[in-house]
């Protein structure tokens, strides 16, 4: 698959759960379906708002292995692999590939503190021990430890199949440098922020488009906000950017917000569980009148 589908607007694509936290196939099918038929470029599974960390191995595969047969090749499916180690990593990274996934995306090891010089040595192993492409995702605010753009630019020197990186930074001078370090070292590789309001901003810099949250359940905006892009309409950035800005607010309201996110899918038309994995669990009712507020403020 052409590095150019690992572009544009992915959706971190949330984990449907029942009131137990178990996996709810059926939810997570009708969810799919509804994604599969937005405008979204890809679809991303076991991200953190697909709640992977809350996960055990087994949980992961089986997640995977539903979510990849179920979108059917419809949109390049990306599975996260992150893990504290190197061999749980290599070994989640050869099951995504030998059940069809088209990419990884590998968050760093994130108890632990590493080094650069290890982080590389992490993500090289991954990278050569698959075929398909792998994504990096920092995420310093939740790991710990930042992927410097000197670091990032090594790695994407050195590792063809390493395609890109998904920047969770809340400092847009980070993506800059990303952009215009590994940007400028390899041209085709991949710079894609993790922040919502962040994704015009990346695009304007010369990156390649957001993996963003409220993808989930208002793909309208996200999705128009990168066409209106491409096609120069300033009067549809307009009125998008601020609907976006307004959603944004949500992810100040819980933490973690999965559940947030999955009350806006369900809120916005797909009626899903909104279970989530422990020690998560459901917002005070507090949160869910001000995320009420958000949504009717964004046009919902």
């Amino acid at each position: 698959m052409s590095f150019e589908s690992f572009k544009g607007v992915i959706p971190p694509v949330l984990t449907v759960m029942n009131e137990k936290g178990e996996f709810d196939s059926d939810g997570m099918g009708v969810f799919i379906d509804r994604l599969v038929d937005s405008d979204v470029n890809a679809l991303l599974f076991l991200g953190s708002a697909g709640e992977f960390s809350q996960m055990t191995s087994v949980t992961r595969k089986k997640v995977a292995e539903y979510c990849v047969k179920k979108v059917a090749g419809r949109k390049p499916v990306i599975i996260g692999t992150g893990a504290c180690g190197t061999e749980e990593v290599v070994e989640l990274s050869k099951h995504a590939e030998s059940i069809g996934a088209d990419a990884v995306i590998v968050v760093n090891p994130y108890y632990q503190g590493m080094s650069d010089a290890r982080l590389y040595r992490h993500y090289r192993t991954v990278s050569e021990s698959i075929s398909i492409p792998v994504l990096m995702y920092n995420f310093p605010a939740l790991t710990g430890k930042d992927l410097s753009p000197e670091l990032v630019t090594r790695i994407a020197r050195d590792c063809p199949n390493v395609i890109g990186i998904k920047d969770t930074v809340d400092c847009i001078s980070h993506i800059r440098d990303l952009i215009i370090q590994a940007k400028g070292a390899r041209p085709d590789f991949k710079v894609i922020c993790g922040y919502d309001e962040y994704l015009f901003t990346t695009l304007v810099l010369g990156g390649d488009g957001g993996i963003v949250g409220t993808s989930n359940f208002a793909p309208e905006i996200t999705c128009g906000i990168y066409k209106a892009f491409q096609e120069k309409d300033m009067a549809t950035l307009l009125e998008l950017l601020p609907r976006l800005s307004t959603l944004s607010q949500l992810y100040a309201l819980d933490v973690p917000f999965s559940w947030l996110l999955k009350e806006g899918v369900r809120a916005t038309g797909v009626d899903i569980p909104t279970g989530v994995a422990a020690p998560a669990s459901e917002p005070t009712d507090d949160v869910k009148r001000r995320f009420a507020e958000i949504l009717k403020l964004a046009g919902f």
